[in-house]
């Protein structure tokens, strides 16, 4: 397994020895922009929740696996704000059938807001309305879980042509600089679309879509840009083209749907997002961007536990209390 690195001298990049070196032309838009929409704004994100959670059942038998709650705010919650924080505007939620609660959620709740404020509980009270007027959101319905390739396509009418961004709820990312921003300062680089890795070593690369890339150079940040050469679905550990697994935070060109529409489901009926991706990187580049930042597996329970622990640890309220508890264990 390895990253790949460039050679000295090697200008651009490179990837495996054997491989050819790029054009120093290939992947340049014209002045006019050759992909549509590369030159605006990202004010739109997708957040596919459709998904039926069977990871977690019975917990998500009558309850959407987006509104389990990390310490006292679904995750769902968590991802919107990272959005926001990014200078997100519109957000556009995928849901299905028992998803009621994510729009409740998120919307005005008249009667627990006049409650909280005859008892004079204000504190709570802005938080209840901080949550329904957080952002624009708007839904739409995803008839069947037939893939995330699938989930953004019936997003298309309300995108457009423009650009936009994909947030995944499964992944919970602690940083600095919230990750869908330092996406978006990537997209603002490079214009074209951008998916979001991290290395992943040993056989778990295998859970992974995972790249193989080519270093670019970029205000010296040559050590988390790639130029996308592939992309492979979970391939066989001793087969991964590399270590730089997708994680689910992207930026998407809205030729996205195009390719899309002409994707073929896979042997389980669903439309992969990355069989979308490789088709896109046929017509224009990719790249992938290395973010800083710890990434939490919301979707798998152990990591949903490390989320649970490590986010309580770092609350002002929790986190003293909580620690000497931790240590007091007989572990």
């Amino acid at each position: 397994m390895y990253i790949p690195l460039p050679r000295r001298g090697a200008g651009v990049g490179c990837g495996e020895p054997e491989d050819p070196p790029p054009k120093a032309d290939a992947f340049c838009p014209s002045p006019e922009g050759i992909f549509r929409g590369v030159f605006m704004k990202i004010r739109k994100a997708v957040f596919p929740a459709a998904g039926l959670g069977t990871r977690f059942l019975p917990a998500t038998k009558a309850q959407p696996k987006e509104m389990l709650a990390l310490v006292d705010k679904p995750v769902i919650q968590y991802v919107i704000e990272e959005a926001v924080a990014s200078g997100i505007e519109n957000i556009i939620i995928v849901t299905g059938r028992g998803k009621n609660a994510i729009e409740d959620h998120f919307d005005v709740s008249y009667e627990l807001e006049k409650i909280l404020e005859s008892r004079g509980k204000t504190d709570l009270l802005d938080q209840v309305r901080a949550i329904s007027n957080m952002v624009s959101i708007s839904y739409v319905r995803q008839k069947e879980a037939l893939g995330l390739g699938h989930a953004i396509l019936v997003a298309k009418h309300l995108i457009g042509e423009e650009p936009f961004a994909v947030l995944l709820g499964d992944d919970i990312i602690d940083s600095v600089t919230p990750c869908t921003q330092q996406m978006i300062a990537s997209f603002e680089k490079h214009h074209t679309s951008i998916l979001a890795t991290q290395v992943v070593e040993g056989p778990d690369i295998s859970r992974y879509g995972v790249i193989k890339g080519q270093p670019v150079e970029h205000d010296f940040e040559m050590d988390r840009t790639y130029r996308v050469m592939d992309l492979i679905e979970k391939p066989r550990y001793e087969e991964a083209p590399s270590n730089l697994a997708i994680i689910g935070r992207y930026i998407l060109t809205p030729e996205i749907f195009d390719v899309l529409e002409k994707t073929s489901p896979d042997a389980g009926g669903e439309i992969q997002l990355t069989n979308g991706l490789r088709k896109l990187l046929e017509r224009q580049p990719i790249h992938a961007y290395r973010f800083e930042g710890k990434r939490y597996d919301a979707g798998d329970k152990l990591g949903f536990l490390k989320a649970t622990v490590e986010f309580a640890l770092k609350r002002e309220d929790l986190g003293k209390e909580f620690g000497i508890y931790l240590k007091s264990l007989n572990l």
